[in-house]
């Protein structure tokens, strides 16, 4: 079964808000272990070096690796239940009121709502990815050694990066607000229903970029569950 979501190299996400970006902004691409790095204080670093006796103390409780065959069954069944939380909070990021009608002539309720629509989903994708992550960690350390050391250090970089990917994450919304602001003024002045196009395309745009945040999260566990492919 494919990922459904993309490699780590240029997100779904990164792509969208660089293409937000003015001419000639500061794009400068550097690589993910230099990117992470740059993330992590001395105490943080120096906790991942001495992550080495947890990853041993993994291994030491993990038993013996199991056949390709429970390990394929396992692989397919973890794959489900992404599927099926992945399915869930897309229906979540796509779901809108039957009875709202945006009105052109007072955008500024339209991003207030669309704001706090961004919080509860948010909200909801952080309390679901979390939850599976653990799930999906947990099966790993029964899988063997070399899998129940990869759950650890998953365990490990999760306490070290989680923090900084959610100050991240949350400078989501300003974003929003000036894509809003830039589709706003660009928009001809014009009568309903046409002058209603550019706050369209936003709403668009913000699920397009809620769906690619959710992927975002979605990314180590997609990688844990693929360790176990034979």
């Amino acid at each position: 079964m494919s990922s459904p979501v993309s490699s780590v190299p240029g997100t779904a996400l990164a792509r969208q808000l660089a293409g937000w970006l003015p001419p000639g902004s500061d794009t400068a691409r550097l690589d993910v272990a230099e990117r992470l790095g740059q993330w992590l204080n001395v105490a943080e670093a120096i906790e991942l070096r001495a992550a080495r006796q947890a990853l041993e103390q993994a291994a030491g409780r993990a038993g013996e690796t199991p056949p390709s065959e429970t390990r394929h069954r396992l692989h397919e069944a973890l794959q489900a239940e992404l599927q099926r939380v992945r399915g869930v909070l897309v229906r979540s990021i796509q779901a809108k009121d039957p009875l709202h009608r945006p009105d052109p002539s007072d955008p500024d309720v339209e991003l207030a709502l669309l704001h706090q629509r961004l919080n509860d989903v948010q909200r909801r994708m952080e309390m679901s990815v979390d939850a599976l992550r653990q799930h999906v960690r947990q099966q790993l350390a029964t899988c063997g050694p070399e899998l129940a050391q990869l759950a650890a250090l998953d365990a490990v970089a999760d306490r070290l990066y989680a923090g900084r990917e959610q100050r991240l994450l949350a400078g989501l919304p300003a974003r929003l607000k000036a894509r809003f602001v830039a589709l706003r003024r660009a928009a001809p002045a014009e009568a309903p229903p046409e002058g209603r196009h550019w706050l369209d395309t936003f709403t668009e745009e913000f699920e397009q970029l809620m769906l690619a945040e959710l992927d975002l999260r979605l990314l180590p566990v997609v990688g844990l569950i693929e360790s176990l492919d034979p």
